[in-house]
């Protein structure tokens, strides 16, 4: 039987979700609750596939008419092919080559970019798209690297980050989970703003909004020294994954050690039995500008690298 390609609609918005929460390489983020938060500035193009009837894959997506771009997704940190278990590899090269064909007749499109989710968010191998994407003559057009520890095989923090971590403890930094996010956006949005002219992905009303949508996945931690927040960090929680979303810290906290305090507070103690910790990437201009201080910082912690790919693939070929 061919596949059966359908255009996402609200309707389905149950029968996606489902699908998700089963899925061997999603998150959160692919639940429509998380993605629509910012439906505004994107057009949905998501994409259903279905077999015999029964639903075998997805594809987050939104649609850029005048470049003639589809993007998988071009509001998160990733995207690409959602499948369940079930799903084998000429399976996936069947769906890729169906939603290729349904783009081609439904859109003026010309090429797609995709995401792809990292391994280390897989509950199980998934790198079949990966593959379909390379007989379909993709192309990596940019790479970021994130640093990643790998609790299984844990190294020592570097000399450096044990002593932050010494030198606040020593001064009293207290780390703990926190609501303020009021307090720890400041922080964040005043250093972003000095150090790179821009301000966070998410404002306080959709970080606070998202929280309160997925209680149980979006995190805040924080270290204080002297009554304020000093260091904080935003964790978002997967199945396999504890990754750091923003991490910042005022002068006070950067000077008193509060963020390597927070950070080793919470790879120790709290994310531990997670099977991974992400820092995220640490670069920029798609992966050609290395932040080597913040790498550097990050892998004190005993990160090691782990790649965020961005494919394109023609569509008019």
């Amino acid at each position: 039987m061919p596949i059966e390609v359908t255009r996402y609609t609200p309707a389905q918005r149950d029968e996606w979700n489902a699908f998700v929460k089963k899925a061997k390489n999603a998150t959160f983020l692919f639940e429509r609750e998380y993605m629509d938060y910012h439906s505004c500035r994107f057009v949905d193009f998501s994409l259903m596939f279905y077999k015999d009837g029964r639903l075998t894959a997805l594809l987050p997506a939104n649609i850029k008419e005048s470049e003639g771009i589809i993007e998988s997704h071009g509001g998160l940190t990733y995207g690409g092919l959602v499948t369940d278990a079930a799903a084998k590899t000429i399976d996936v090269l069947d769906i890729f080559a169906a939603a290729k064909a349904f783009l081609q007749e439904k859109t003026g499109a010309s090429r797609i970019i995709i995401k792809p989710l990292p391994a280390i968010y897989h509950s199980m191998p998934s790198d079949e798209m990966l593959y379909a994407l390379f007989r379909m003559n993709a192309k990596v057009i940019a790479r970021g690297i994130s640093t990643t520890i790998d609790n299984s095989s844990r190294l020592k923090f570097s000399q450096l980050r044990q002593r932050g971590v010494k030198k606040a403890k020593s001064l009293g930094v207290a780390c703990n989970e926190s609501n303020d996010y009021e307090g720890f956006w400041k922080i964040l949005t005043q250093n972003l703003s000095e150090r790179h002219g821009c301000l966070p992905v998410h404002s306080i009303e959709e970080i606070k909004m998202l929280q309160n949508r997925f209680p149980e996945n979006i995190k805040l931690h924080t270290a204080v020294f002297g009554n304020e927040i000093a260091a904080g960090i935003v964790v978002y929680l997967t199945q396999t994954v504890a990754h750091f979303q923003y991490i910042s810290a005022s002068p006070k906290g950067k000077e008193s050690g509060a963020l390597d305090a927070l950070t080793a507070h919470l790879i120790d103690n709290v994310y531990h039995e997670k099977q991974y910790i992400d820092f995220g990437i640490s670069t920029e201009q798609g992966g050609r500008t290395l932040n080597e201080g913040l790498i550097s910082q990050k892998e004190g912690f005993g990160g090691r690298g782990i790649i965020y790919d961005t494919y394109e693939m023609p569509l008019q070929q």
